[in-house]
């Protein structure tokens, strides 16, 4: 299936990319100086276990941002098969003046579909700026869909989506989050997008017995 196959390069791709900023942080991170491993070390951490945090702090940061980046464009790429016309956009902001766009991750139809491979923030400003956008959104005649597919484990990340998917209901908008994530990708373009991604994760698992 051409999808499948186009997911596939898309994941070669970002994998690469990340692989290489790794190894390029790494690189980096021998030359660091490492004199505040004296406050790790009054912490009770030692000095080898504080270069180790350090070095997963540095790839975990990388590994979020493409995770997400990879997931985002896996999503709208599945879009974009079923709806060729689908694509991201950018509309004015009519409420305020800061930012002065909004940006719709993929546009269907009227349907503007914001894609989130999860979402962990727990910044009580998040939701002004989320309220401000879809209202946006909708006066463009639009209506909001966001779609989140890993569902934040901390309870005050959780009271902010909650809150979250009480203003997009209340706008006429619509919430997923989960696997009502997955299978809305799923049921809309008739494709399963998770199922293409474990056999991706599947094929990995073997090359590196």
């Amino acid at each position: 299936m051409q999808i499948t196959n186009e997911v596939k390069r898309l994941a070669q791709s970002y994998s690469e990319k990340l692989g290489k900023q790794i190894h390029s942080r790494t690189q980096e991170m021998e030359e660091d100086d490492l004199s505040h491993f004296l406050i790790y070390r009054v912490l009770g951490i030692t000095s080898s276990e504080g270069k180790r945090i350090d070095l997963y702090q540095n790839k975990g940061r990388f590994l979020y941002k493409y995770a997400g980046s990879f997931l985002e464009e896996a999503t709208k790429l599945c879009f974009k098969s079923a709806f060729p016309e689908s694509g991201s956009i950018k509309i004015n902001n009519t409420l305020g003046l800061r930012p002065k766009t909004f940006e719709i991750d993929c546009l269907v139809n009227t349907d503007a579909i914001e894609i989130k491979w999860r979402d962990a923030t727990t910044d009580g400003d998040h939701i002004s700026k989320e309220h401000t956008r879809i209202n946006v959104i909708a006066n463009a005649g639009y209506k909001p869909i966001r779609i989140m597919f890993y569902y934040p484990n901390r309870q005050q990340a959780q009271r902010i989506q909650e809150t979250l998917a009480t203003l997009y209901k209340g706008i006429g908008g619509e919430y997923y989050w989960g696997n009502h994530a997955w299978e809305y990708v799923k049921n809309t373009t008739h494709i399963d997008l998770k199922a293409i991604l474990e056999s991706i994760a599947e094929e990995n698992a073997h090359e590196d017995e």
